[in-house]
Protein backbone atom coordinates (compact mmCIF):
# COMPACT_ATOMS: atom_id res chain seq x y z
CA UNK A 1 0.00 0.00 0.00
CA UNK A 2 1.38 3.45 -0.89
CA UNK A 3 2.65 5.75 1.83
CA UNK A 4 1.71 9.44 1.77
CA UNK A 5 3.74 12.22 3.45
CA UNK A 6 1.64 15.12 4.67
CA UNK A 7 1.88 18.62 6.12
CA UNK A 8 -1.07 19.69 8.23
CA UNK A 9 -2.27 22.10 10.93
CA UNK A 10 -3.59 20.91 14.29
CA UNK A 11 -6.42 22.44 16.34
CA UNK A 12 -4.01 24.98 17.85
CA UNK A 13 -2.87 26.12 14.40
CA UNK A 14 0.60 24.60 14.78
CA UNK A 15 2.13 22.89 11.70
CA UNK A 16 2.80 19.16 11.90
CA UNK A 17 4.19 16.51 9.57
CA UNK A 18 3.84 12.77 9.26
CA UNK A 19 3.07 9.82 7.03
CA UNK A 20 -0.04 7.69 6.48
CA UNK A 21 -0.69 4.54 4.46
CA UNK A 22 -3.68 4.59 2.12
CA UNK A 23 -4.83 3.16 -1.21
CA UNK A 24 -5.28 6.62 -2.75
CA UNK A 25 -4.63 10.30 -2.06
CA UNK A 26 -8.33 10.86 -1.25
CA UNK A 27 -8.27 8.08 1.34
CA UNK A 28 -5.05 9.52 2.81
CA UNK A 29 -6.69 12.96 3.20
CA UNK A 30 -9.72 11.34 4.89
CA UNK A 31 -7.45 9.50 7.35
CA UNK A 32 -5.53 12.68 8.16
CA UNK A 33 -8.78 14.56 8.81
CA UNK A 34 -9.95 11.75 11.08
CA UNK A 35 -6.96 12.59 13.33
CA UNK A 36 -8.42 16.13 13.75
CA UNK A 37 -5.76 17.57 11.44
CA UNK A 38 -6.23 19.95 8.51
CA UNK A 39 -3.95 18.84 5.62
CA UNK A 40 -2.17 21.54 3.61
CA UNK A 41 -0.01 19.28 1.45
CA UNK A 42 -0.26 15.54 0.76
CA UNK A 43 2.14 13.73 -1.56
CA UNK A 44 2.93 10.09 -2.19
CA UNK A 45 6.37 9.08 -0.91
CA UNK A 46 8.79 7.78 -3.51
CA UNK A 47 10.08 4.25 -2.98
CA UNK A 48 13.68 4.04 -1.81
CA UNK A 49 16.32 2.11 -3.74
CA UNK A 50 16.05 -0.79 -1.31
CA UNK A 51 12.26 -0.90 -1.71
CA UNK A 52 12.62 -0.74 -5.47
CA UNK A 53 15.04 -3.65 -5.38
CA UNK A 54 12.63 -5.68 -3.28
CA UNK A 55 9.60 -4.69 -5.32
CA UNK A 56 11.23 -5.46 -8.65
CA UNK A 57 10.26 -3.59 -11.81
CA UNK A 58 7.88 -0.66 -11.93
CA UNK A 59 4.21 -1.26 -12.46
CA UNK A 60 3.21 -1.86 -16.09
CA UNK A 61 2.23 1.27 -18.00
CA UNK A 62 4.05 3.53 -15.52
CA UNK A 63 7.30 5.13 -16.46
CA UNK A 64 9.81 5.51 -13.67
CA UNK A 65 10.31 9.16 -12.75
CA UNK A 66 13.92 10.17 -13.29
CA UNK A 67 15.74 11.30 -10.19
CA UNK A 68 16.41 15.00 -10.07
CA UNK A 69 19.93 16.20 -9.89
CA UNK A 70 21.00 17.55 -6.53
CA UNK A 71 23.24 20.49 -5.77
CA UNK A 72 26.29 18.58 -4.62
CA UNK A 73 29.27 18.77 -6.95
CA UNK A 74 27.91 21.71 -8.99
CA UNK A 75 29.93 24.49 -7.37
CA UNK A 76 29.01 26.99 -4.71
CA UNK A 77 25.82 28.99 -4.76
CA UNK A 78 26.40 32.75 -4.97
CA UNK A 79 25.56 34.64 -1.79
CA UNK A 80 23.39 37.12 -3.68
CA UNK A 81 21.30 34.26 -5.15
CA UNK A 82 20.89 32.67 -1.72
CA UNK A 83 19.81 35.97 -0.15
CA UNK A 84 17.21 36.55 -2.88
CA UNK A 85 15.91 32.98 -2.51
CA UNK A 86 15.58 33.38 1.27
CA UNK A 87 13.67 36.64 0.94
CA UNK A 88 11.32 35.14 -1.70
CA UNK A 89 10.71 31.95 0.30
CA UNK A 90 9.86 34.06 3.35
CA UNK A 91 7.31 36.04 1.31
CA UNK A 92 5.69 32.88 -0.11
CA UNK A 93 5.46 31.27 3.34
CA UNK A 94 3.97 34.43 4.80
CA UNK A 95 1.36 34.32 2.02
CA UNK A 96 0.31 30.85 3.19
CA UNK A 97 1.57 28.70 0.29
CA UNK A 98 2.51 25.08 1.09
CA UNK A 99 6.25 24.68 1.58
CA UNK A 100 6.79 22.22 -1.27
CA UNK A 101 4.83 24.39 -3.69
CA UNK A 102 6.90 27.44 -2.66
CA UNK A 103 10.15 25.56 -3.27
CA UNK A 104 8.96 24.31 -6.65
CA UNK A 105 8.00 27.84 -7.75
CA UNK A 106 11.41 29.20 -6.75
CA UNK A 107 13.22 26.25 -8.36
CA UNK A 108 11.39 26.76 -11.67
CA UNK A 109 12.31 30.46 -11.91
CA UNK A 110 16.05 29.81 -11.39
CA UNK A 111 18.43 29.84 -14.35
CA UNK A 112 20.42 26.61 -14.96
CA UNK A 113 23.29 26.39 -12.51
CA UNK A 114 24.25 25.53 -8.95
CA UNK A 115 21.21 27.18 -7.32
CA UNK A 116 18.69 25.43 -9.58
CA UNK A 117 20.39 22.06 -9.04
CA UNK A 118 20.41 22.55 -5.29
CA UNK A 119 16.75 23.57 -5.09
CA UNK A 120 15.82 20.62 -7.29
CA UNK A 121 17.47 18.31 -4.77
CA UNK A 122 15.82 20.07 -1.81
CA UNK A 123 12.39 19.75 -3.47
CA UNK A 124 12.95 16.03 -3.94
CA UNK A 125 13.96 15.57 -0.30
CA UNK A 126 10.95 17.54 1.02
CA UNK A 127 8.62 15.69 -1.35
CA UNK A 128 10.00 12.46 0.10
CA UNK A 129 8.95 13.48 3.62
CA UNK A 130 12.07 15.23 4.97
CA UNK A 131 11.81 18.54 6.81
CA UNK A 132 13.21 21.67 5.12
CA UNK A 133 16.19 21.89 7.49
CA UNK A 134 17.01 18.19 6.95
CA UNK A 135 16.83 18.64 3.18
CA UNK A 136 19.01 21.76 3.25
CA UNK A 137 21.61 20.14 5.52
CA UNK A 138 22.39 17.70 2.69
CA UNK A 139 23.63 20.61 0.57
CA UNK A 140 26.27 22.32 2.76
CA UNK A 141 27.87 24.10 -0.21
CA UNK A 142 24.69 26.19 -0.44
CA UNK A 143 23.19 26.15 3.07
CA UNK A 144 25.75 26.38 5.88
CA UNK A 145 25.24 25.28 9.48
CA UNK A 146 24.00 28.72 10.55
CA UNK A 147 21.32 28.68 7.84
CA UNK A 148 20.04 25.15 8.54
CA UNK A 149 19.95 25.66 12.32
CA UNK A 150 17.87 28.81 11.99
CA UNK A 151 15.47 27.08 9.59
CA UNK A 152 15.19 24.19 12.04
CA UNK A 153 14.38 26.62 14.88
CA UNK A 154 11.70 28.21 12.69
CA UNK A 155 10.16 24.80 11.95
CA UNK A 156 10.07 23.83 15.63
CA UNK A 157 8.52 27.15 16.67
CA UNK A 158 6.08 27.27 13.74
CA UNK A 159 7.44 30.66 12.64
CA UNK A 160 9.40 29.66 9.53
CA UNK A 161 8.35 32.76 7.56
CA UNK A 162 9.58 35.09 10.34
CA UNK A 163 12.89 33.24 10.72
CA UNK A 164 13.48 33.31 6.95
CA UNK A 165 12.82 37.05 7.01
CA UNK A 166 15.36 37.55 9.81
CA UNK A 167 17.84 35.33 7.98
CA UNK A 168 17.41 37.35 4.77
CA UNK A 169 18.00 40.61 6.67
CA UNK A 170 21.09 39.13 8.32
CA UNK A 171 22.51 38.01 4.96
CA UNK A 172 21.71 41.35 3.29
CA UNK A 173 23.55 43.32 6.00
CA UNK A 174 26.55 40.96 5.88
CA UNK A 175 26.68 41.25 2.07
CA UNK A 176 26.38 45.05 2.25
CA UNK A 177 29.33 45.26 4.66
CA UNK A 178 31.42 42.97 2.46
CA UNK A 179 30.65 45.05 -0.64
CA UNK A 180 31.69 48.26 1.12
CA UNK A 181 35.06 46.83 2.14
CA UNK A 182 35.71 45.38 -1.32
CA UNK A 183 34.62 48.62 -2.96
CA UNK A 184 37.05 50.59 -0.80
CA UNK A 185 39.92 48.37 -1.97
CA UNK A 186 39.19 48.57 -5.70
CA UNK A 187 40.61 52.08 -6.23
CA UNK A 188 43.99 51.64 -4.48
CA UNK A 189 44.53 48.18 -6.02
CA UNK A 190 43.79 49.53 -9.52
CA UNK A 191 46.18 52.46 -9.01
CA UNK A 192 48.96 50.19 -7.72
CA UNK A 193 48.60 47.79 -10.68
CA UNK A 194 48.74 50.65 -13.23
CA UNK A 195 51.71 52.24 -11.42
CA UNK A 196 53.65 48.94 -11.42
CA UNK A 197 53.01 48.49 -15.17
CA UNK A 198 54.17 52.05 -15.98
CA UNK A 199 57.29 51.78 -13.79
CA UNK A 200 58.16 48.42 -15.37
CA UNK A 201 57.85 50.00 -18.84
CA UNK A 202 60.11 52.91 -17.82
CA UNK A 203 62.72 50.60 -16.30
CA UNK A 204 62.72 48.21 -19.29
CA UNK A 205 62.58 50.62 -22.26
CA UNK A 206 63.38 54.20 -21.18
CA UNK A 207 66.26 53.88 -18.68
CA UNK A 208 68.48 51.78 -21.05
CA UNK A 209 68.35 54.69 -23.60
CA UNK A 210 69.78 57.05 -20.98
CA UNK A 211 72.43 54.47 -20.06
CA UNK A 212 73.69 54.41 -23.66
CA UNK A 213 73.91 58.23 -23.73
CA UNK A 214 75.90 58.29 -20.46
CA UNK A 215 78.32 55.65 -21.79
CA UNK A 216 78.94 57.64 -24.98
CA UNK A 217 79.87 60.73 -22.97
CA UNK A 218 81.92 58.75 -20.43
CA UNK A 219 80.31 60.51 -17.48
CA UNK A 220 80.95 59.19 -13.99
CA UNK A 221 77.55 58.12 -12.64
CA UNK A 222 76.37 59.01 -9.09
CA UNK A 223 75.46 56.16 -6.70
CA UNK A 224 71.70 56.76 -7.10
CA UNK A 225 71.94 56.56 -10.92
CA UNK A 226 74.12 53.45 -10.74
CA UNK A 227 71.57 51.67 -8.56
CA UNK A 228 68.75 52.68 -10.93
CA UNK A 229 70.74 51.35 -13.92
CA UNK A 230 71.36 48.03 -12.16
CA UNK A 231 67.64 47.77 -11.39
CA UNK A 232 66.83 48.52 -15.03
CA UNK A 233 69.21 45.81 -16.26
CA UNK A 234 67.65 43.31 -13.85
CA UNK A 235 64.10 44.19 -15.01
CA UNK A 236 65.12 43.84 -18.68
CA UNK A 237 67.21 40.72 -18.01
CA UNK A 238 70.40 42.13 -19.60
CA UNK A 239 72.75 41.40 -16.68
CA UNK A 240 75.47 38.82 -17.49
CA UNK A 241 74.33 35.33 -16.48
CA UNK A 242 70.72 36.40 -15.83
CA UNK A 243 68.34 33.73 -17.20
CA UNK A 244 64.97 35.55 -17.17
CA UNK A 245 63.95 39.23 -17.07
CA UNK A 246 63.07 40.50 -13.61
CA UNK A 247 59.78 41.84 -15.02
CA UNK A 248 58.59 38.24 -15.33
CA UNK A 249 59.08 37.94 -11.57
CA UNK A 250 57.60 41.35 -10.63
CA UNK A 251 54.41 41.28 -12.73
CA UNK A 252 53.03 37.87 -11.64
CA UNK A 253 54.24 38.29 -8.03
CA UNK A 254 50.77 39.38 -6.72
CA UNK A 255 49.33 36.07 -7.98
CA UNK A 256 52.10 34.09 -6.26
CA UNK A 257 51.60 36.05 -3.03
CA UNK A 258 47.84 35.43 -3.17
CA UNK A 259 48.33 31.66 -3.70
CA UNK A 260 50.93 31.49 -0.90
CA UNK A 261 48.53 33.37 1.43
CA UNK A 262 45.73 30.92 0.66
CA UNK A 263 48.00 27.91 1.25
CA UNK A 264 49.21 29.30 4.59
CA UNK A 265 45.64 29.96 5.76
CA UNK A 266 44.51 26.51 4.64
CA UNK A 267 46.30 25.00 7.66
CA UNK A 268 45.11 25.46 11.26
CA UNK A 269 48.33 26.99 12.66
CA UNK A 270 48.71 29.20 9.57
CA UNK A 271 45.18 30.60 9.94
CA UNK A 272 45.69 31.18 13.67
CA UNK A 273 48.94 33.11 13.14
CA UNK A 274 47.67 35.19 10.20
CA UNK A 275 44.41 36.09 11.98
CA UNK A 276 46.37 37.18 15.05
CA UNK A 277 48.71 39.29 12.91
CA UNK A 278 45.89 40.86 10.87
CA UNK A 279 44.16 42.15 14.01
CA UNK A 280 47.39 43.91 15.01
CA UNK A 281 48.02 45.79 11.76
CA UNK A 282 48.35 49.56 12.34
CA UNK A 283 45.34 50.80 10.34
CA UNK A 284 43.56 47.72 8.99
CA UNK A 285 43.64 45.85 12.32
CA UNK A 286 41.09 48.13 14.01
CA UNK A 287 38.71 47.88 11.04
CA UNK A 288 39.02 44.07 10.90
CA UNK A 289 38.37 43.82 14.64
CA UNK A 290 35.21 45.93 14.38
CA UNK A 291 34.06 43.84 11.40
CA UNK A 292 34.59 40.60 13.37
CA UNK A 293 32.67 41.97 16.41
CA UNK A 294 29.77 43.11 14.19
CA UNK A 295 29.67 39.70 12.51
CA UNK A 296 29.71 37.52 15.62
CA UNK A 297 27.24 39.67 17.60
CA UNK A 298 24.77 39.77 14.69
CA UNK A 299 25.09 36.01 14.13
CA UNK A 300 24.65 35.18 17.80
CA UNK A 301 21.81 37.68 18.29
CA UNK A 302 19.95 36.31 15.26
CA UNK A 303 20.34 32.70 16.44
CA UNK A 304 19.21 33.42 20.01
CA UNK A 305 16.28 35.50 18.71
CA UNK A 306 15.29 32.56 16.49
CA UNK A 307 15.04 30.30 19.53
CA UNK A 308 18.24 28.29 19.09
CA UNK A 309 19.58 27.14 22.51
CA UNK A 310 22.37 29.44 23.66
CA UNK A 311 25.09 26.76 23.86
CA UNK A 312 24.37 25.60 20.33
CA UNK A 313 24.08 29.21 19.14
CA UNK A 314 27.52 30.08 20.56
CA UNK A 315 29.03 26.96 19.00
CA UNK A 316 27.63 27.84 15.55
CA UNK A 317 28.76 31.47 15.95
CA UNK A 318 32.30 30.36 16.82
CA UNK A 319 32.46 28.12 13.76
CA UNK A 320 31.20 30.88 11.45
CA UNK A 321 33.07 33.83 13.01
CA UNK A 322 35.72 33.78 10.26
CA UNK A 323 38.53 34.66 12.67
CA UNK A 324 40.55 32.25 14.81
CA UNK A 325 41.01 34.74 17.68
CA UNK A 326 37.26 35.24 18.06
CA UNK A 327 36.56 31.54 17.52
CA UNK A 328 38.86 30.69 20.44
CA UNK A 329 37.27 33.37 22.66
CA UNK A 330 33.73 32.14 21.91
CA UNK A 331 34.77 28.53 22.57
CA UNK A 332 35.88 29.62 26.05
CA UNK A 333 32.53 31.39 26.52
CA UNK A 334 30.73 28.18 25.48
CA UNK A 335 32.68 26.12 28.03
CA UNK A 336 32.06 28.75 30.71
CA UNK A 337 28.28 28.79 30.20
CA UNK A 338 28.17 25.00 30.12
CA UNK A 339 29.75 25.03 33.58
CA UNK A 340 27.13 27.49 34.86
CA UNK A 341 29.16 30.70 34.65
CA UNK A 342 28.31 33.97 32.88
CA UNK A 343 28.82 34.99 29.26
CA UNK A 344 30.64 38.27 29.94
CA UNK A 345 33.46 37.08 32.24
CA UNK A 346 35.40 34.82 29.81
CA UNK A 347 34.83 37.34 27.00
CA UNK A 348 36.33 40.08 29.19
CA UNK A 349 39.33 37.87 30.03
CA UNK A 350 39.99 37.12 26.33
CA UNK A 351 40.45 40.89 25.62
CA UNK A 352 39.13 40.44 22.08
CA UNK A 353 36.27 42.93 22.49
CA UNK A 354 36.10 46.51 23.71
CA UNK A 355 34.85 47.13 27.25
CA UNK A 356 31.58 48.62 25.96
CA UNK A 357 30.76 45.36 24.13
CA UNK A 358 31.36 43.22 27.22
CA UNK A 359 29.32 45.59 29.42
CA UNK A 360 26.38 45.63 27.00
CA UNK A 361 26.41 41.82 26.85
CA UNK A 362 26.52 41.74 30.65
CA UNK A 363 23.44 44.02 30.80
CA UNK A 364 21.66 41.88 28.20
CA UNK A 365 22.39 38.78 30.28
CA UNK A 366 20.95 40.40 33.41
CA UNK A 367 17.79 41.73 31.72
CA UNK A 368 17.12 38.60 29.66
CA UNK A 369 17.30 40.53 26.38
CA UNK A 370 20.59 39.17 25.12
CA UNK A 371 19.45 38.91 21.47
CA UNK A 372 18.31 42.55 21.30
CA UNK A 373 21.48 43.80 22.98
CA UNK A 374 23.70 41.78 20.60
CA UNK A 375 21.90 43.17 17.55
CA UNK A 376 22.30 46.74 18.92
CA UNK A 377 26.04 46.12 19.27
CA UNK A 378 26.14 44.79 15.69
CA UNK A 379 24.32 47.85 14.33
CA UNK A 380 26.66 50.18 16.23
CA UNK A 381 29.79 48.43 14.97
CA UNK A 382 28.47 48.29 11.40
CA UNK A 383 28.27 52.10 11.50
CA UNK A 384 31.79 52.31 12.94
CA UNK A 385 33.08 50.05 10.14
CA UNK A 386 31.41 52.34 7.57
CA UNK A 387 33.21 55.34 9.09
CA UNK A 388 36.51 53.39 9.25
CA UNK A 389 36.24 52.36 5.58
CA UNK A 390 35.51 55.97 4.51
CA UNK A 391 38.47 57.23 6.60
CA UNK A 392 40.75 54.57 5.13
CA UNK A 393 39.85 55.54 1.57
CA UNK A 394 40.43 59.25 2.30
CA UNK A 395 43.80 58.38 3.88
CA UNK A 396 44.94 56.03 1.10
CA UNK A 397 44.45 58.52 -1.73
CA UNK A 398 46.97 61.20 -0.55
CA UNK A 399 49.31 58.48 0.76
CA UNK A 400 49.45 56.82 -2.65
CA UNK A 401 50.03 60.18 -4.38
CA UNK A 402 53.00 60.85 -2.05
CA UNK A 403 54.50 57.36 -2.55
CA UNK A 404 54.12 57.36 -6.34
CA UNK A 405 55.36 60.94 -6.53
CA UNK A 406 58.41 59.95 -4.49
CA UNK A 407 59.19 57.03 -6.80
CA UNK A 408 58.83 59.10 -9.97
CA UNK A 409 60.81 61.97 -8.40
CA UNK A 410 63.65 59.59 -7.47
CA UNK A 411 63.84 58.31 -11.08
CA UNK A 412 63.88 61.88 -12.46
CA UNK A 413 66.63 63.00 -10.03
CA UNK A 414 68.68 59.87 -10.79
CA UNK A 415 68.50 60.66 -14.53
CA UNK A 416 69.29 64.38 -14.22
CA UNK A 417 72.31 64.12 -11.90
CA UNK A 418 74.59 62.75 -14.68
CA UNK A 419 73.22 65.38 -17.10
CA UNK A 420 74.33 68.12 -14.68
CA UNK A 421 77.83 66.56 -14.57
CA UNK A 422 77.88 66.44 -18.39
CA UNK A 423 76.92 70.12 -18.69
CA UNK A 424 79.55 71.12 -16.13
CA UNK A 425 82.27 69.12 -17.94
CA UNK A 426 81.32 70.70 -21.31
CA UNK A 427 81.42 74.20 -19.80
CA UNK A 428 84.81 73.44 -18.25
CA UNK A 429 86.14 72.20 -21.59
CA UNK A 430 84.85 75.30 -23.43
CA UNK A 431 86.47 77.68 -20.95
CA UNK A 432 89.83 75.90 -21.31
Amino acid sequence: MPTFAYEAMNDAGKPTKGTVEAASKEEAIARIKSQRLFPTNVAEQKASKKDAAKGGAAAPGKKAKPKKKGGRGFGRVKQKQLTTFTRQLSTLQDAGLPLLRSLQILEQQQKPGAMKNTLSGVCEEVEGGASLSEAMSKYPRAFDKLYTKMVNAGEIGGVLDLILQRLAEFMEKAEKLKRKIKGAMVYPIAVIIIAVLILTFIMWFIIPKFEEIFKDFGVKLPMLTTLLMEGSRWIAGTNPGQSIPGALVVLPSPIFIFIAWKLIRASGPGKAITDWLLLRLPIFGSMLKKTAIARFTRTLGTLIGAGVPILEAIKITAETSGNYVFEKALTKVHDSIREGESFASPLRESKTCDAIVVNMIDVGEETGEMDKMLLKIADNYDEEVDVAVASLVSLLEPLMVVVLGGIVGTIVVAMFLPLVSMIQSLQGGGGG
